[in-house]
């Protein structure tokens, strides 16, 4: 089960079969590569941040797509410049398509939903932070930039051959002449050393620009830091 999660965040970065590709020249093995030029560091910061941020972001995103069973492609981390940053725009973005819609004539239906999703993270420290508030703060920004993250979201697709995904994405690129509902959601996760739920509860959306359709979700868990050290570990060892 740990090589199967491994290997599912691993192709959040880089699909095997174009590992070989990519570290071509540097005279790295695909484990070396990885690690070295692909996952954020364990240790140097900000590397441990960014790695408990894309965690977040990627559970966030499989509990969308497999648990609420949205369209949720995976487009964000496919090779990073920096290993050490994180992404500009939109967190992620999933689609909800109705029967109606046809994708491959370009027939859409106006209750199509284009949902931006918005994560934070804290798994270490000794106090709670209010990461629930960071993610709304974050979310009141998707409407203006969420243009930015589909475009690169199709590009990436199309790159990677997956026409089908491609299609999703263009099905939201022109809301004037293709309408659709929008949604938001923002998302906090917590490592239950620093959890508290007053500080989670402790929420203002008055700011946001679309409050009435913006969802919020919390998730928390054990010893979070080392399981994503671990499933970096096992995804760099099993490439």
């Amino acid at each position: 089960m740990l090589s199967a999660w491994a290997k599912h965040f691993r192709h959040h970065y880089y699909l095997d079969e174009a590992l070989d590709v990519a570290r071509d020249g540097t005279g790295l093995s695909r484990k070396d590569f990885l690690i070295q030029l692909a996952f954020p560091h364990d240790k140097n910061a900000p590397g441990p941040s960014i790695r408990a941020g894309d965690f977040a972001e990627i559970i966030v995103a499989d509990y969308f797509e497999y648990v609420l069973n949205w369209r949720v492609p995976r487009t964000r981390y496919r090779a990073k410049a920096i290993p050490n940053e994180s992404i500009k725009g939109t967190d992620f973005l999933a689609f909800g398509i109705t029967q109606e819609t046809d994708l491959k004539n370009e027939k859409y239906s106006s209750d199509d939903i284009l949902m931006c999703v918005e994560v934070k993270a804290q798994f270490s420290g000794k106090i709670a932070k209010n990461r629930l508030q960071d993610a709304i703060d974050d979310s009141a920004k998707d409407h203006l930039r969420r243009a930015y993250t589909l475009n690169a979201m199709k590009q990436r697709l199309r790159a990677d051959k997956d026409h089908d995904g491609a299609a999703t994405v263009r099905r939201f690129q022109n809301p004037t002449d293709h309408p659709f509902k929008n949604q938001y959601s923002a998302a906090a996760v917590y490592c239950e050393t620093v959890y508290d739920e007053a500080v989670a509860k402790n929420v203002n959306v008055v700011d946001h620009p679309d409050s009435q359709n913006l969802y919020l979700l919390v998730l928390k868990g054990a010893q979070m830091m080392q399981l994503v050290n671990r499933i970096y570990e096992v995804a760099a060892d099993e490439a």
